[in-house]
């Protein structure tokens, strides 16, 4: 049994301003799309807890955020950004991921080449 203070977590959604309204974050809870800790969640009333790692879609990217906090109201960005840390993986600009090495490394790449023979 895990003890520990714990917030539904459509509503945490929804105080963590990641939900526009606790009804999205129902309807995100229910749709099997929603993780916590690597697990499917199935309904809204799951608890979530300081430490648990939240990811689920949002457009067309997966969010992931740490819980760092539970609140008891739905305040301002500036409260709910403290709710949460974003784990989120920054994405990779596509120009930089295909561009060519540059010349200094293919420069050293074939000098250690050209040495070992």
């Amino acid at each position: 049994m895990v003890y520990g203070a714990a917030l539904r977590l459509d509503k945490w959604l929804w105080f963590a301003r990641l939900s526009k309204s606790r009804g999205a974050a129902q309807a995100l809870c229910e749709s099997r799309r929603l993780r916590i800790d690597g697990r499917v969640v199935e309904r809204a009333s799951a608890l979530v807890r300081a430490g648990a790692v939240l990811s689920f879609p949002h457009d067309d990217e997966i969010v992931v955020v740490r819980v760092e906090g539970l609140a008891e109201r739905r305040g301002p960005y500036e409260e709910a950004r403290h709710l949460y840390t974003d784990l989120t993986a920054a994405p990779l600009d596509a120009a930089a991921a295909f561009a060519p090495a540059s010349n200094a490394v293919q420069h050293r790449a074939l000098t250690a080449a050209s040495a070992s023979f």
